[in-house]
């Protein structure tokens, strides 16, 4: 067997910056206890619903139904957009969704992996999802499958990577808000540079060092932290911030 080979449950896939990211599938016993601590969090917000539906009559009965809707369908889709793909439950169990290249999932990506969640229930105990979980390599189920998102495991590493990021991202801002590029750059350089300064905090400090390295040109004489923090500052000035 060769040791350089990852894991089957490793996806590897290469970033519009020029770098690899290694993604570790979530399997199904993990995303289960994910969705069993969610469950609980919805479970005691609908019981507090029902606390108050109850004080109000009639009406509050209308408010129960449309928060017990807005709770079971709209719950997850919110927080994967707003919170890294991650729900209460996921965030516990150390996961996260994504899309399949590795990008943060978006409205259109949440809301169709997880109206499928109904389909996948079939025909109970979410069946149909755990059977299709299983006869595909990446453990999708249908909602996945639809939605072209994968679950993955964010390790502390990630989140070491992703602390040190943001904070990379602020210094930038605070310090020097956004520079001139020293040449003219191509609408595809551009494009790299402003999703660079979007994800740097999805990386770890040395994959974020290594893609800053990538842009020789621009971070000459620069490594590391100042190489990431003049491609911050060149990317504040193609979004349109003044040097």
């Amino acid at each position: 067997m060769n040791a350089s080979l990852p894991l089957d449950t490793v996806r590897r896939i290469a970033t519009p910056e020029g770098c690899e990211i290694d993604l570790r599938m979530a399997g199904p016993v993990s995303r289960a206890r994910a969705w069993f601590l969610d469950f609980l969090i919805r479970f005691a917000l609908w019981l507090l619903l029902a606390m108050l539906a109850s004080a109000i009559g009639d009406f509050g009965f209308g408010l129960l139904l449309v928060g017990a809707f807005l709770l079971e369908w709209f719950y997850p889709v919110v927080f994967e957009v707003y919170r890294n793909g991650q729900t209460p439950g996921k965030k516990a169990c150390g996961l996260a969704v994504v899309h399949d290249d590795g990008r943060p999932v978006g409205w259109s990506a949440a809301f169709i992996r997880n109206m499928l969640r109904a389909v996948d229930f079939l025909p109970l105990f979410y069946a149909a999802g755990f059977v299709a979980s299983l006869l595909n390599a990446e453990g999708k189920r249908l909602g996945d499958l639809a939605a072209g998102t994968l679950v993955v495991y964010i390790d502390g590493a990630t989140r070491k990577g992703a602390d040190q990021g943001r904070k990379v991202a602020g210094e930038a801002g605070r310090e020097l808000a956004s520079e001139r590029p020293p040449f003219p750059l191509t609408q595809e350089e551009q494009v790299a540079i402003i999703e660079f300064s979007q994800r740097a905090w999805l990386l770890t400090p040395e994959r974020a060092a290594e893609v800053a390295a990538a842009a020789g040109p621009l971070t000459a004489g620069l490594d590391g932290t100042a190489a990431q923090q003049r491609l911050l500052r060149i990317a504040n000035f193609l979004l349109g911030a003044k040097p």
